[in-house]
């Protein structure tokens, strides 16, 4: 099955356990249809480059999953229906990175950056 990630954006005035909600309800939408969801991280409420729909934050999370290509359009539907979910990306991927995504490492985990010139 093809792997793929997501990244969406959930409107600030949510809680934490409600963004965390939209996680476990869009992983059992995933489910229904053929497909599972192998890791899910939620980052937090971060601070976006530009206002979307007069929201300066948002409630980020991330999934990575294994699914049918009909399961993730329709939990991509489903998203974008969603008055909560204010933006969507996905990402069709080779393989998964091994262990947490770069926004859940440590600043001194992280490879360092390459120098300037």
């Amino acid at each position: 099955m093809p792997l793929y990630e997501h990244v969406f954006i959930s409107r600030q005035d949510l809680s934490g356990a409600q963004a965390e909600g939209l996680i476990e309800h869009f992983s059992s939408v995933l489910g229904d249809n053929g497909g599972k969801v192998v890791e899910h991280e939620y980052w937090g409420v971060k601070t976006m480059a530009y206002k979307i729909n007069k929201n300066r934050k948002g409630h980020y999370a991330f999934l990575r999953t294994e699914a049918p290509a009909p399961a993730v359009q329709e939990m991509e539907r489903l998203m974008r229906l969603h008055d909560d979910v204010m933006r969507v990306l996905t990402i069709k991927v080779d393989e998964h990175a091994e262990g947490p995504s770069v926004q859940m490492q440590k600043r001194d985990e992280r490879e360092p950056r390459r120098e300037r010139r």
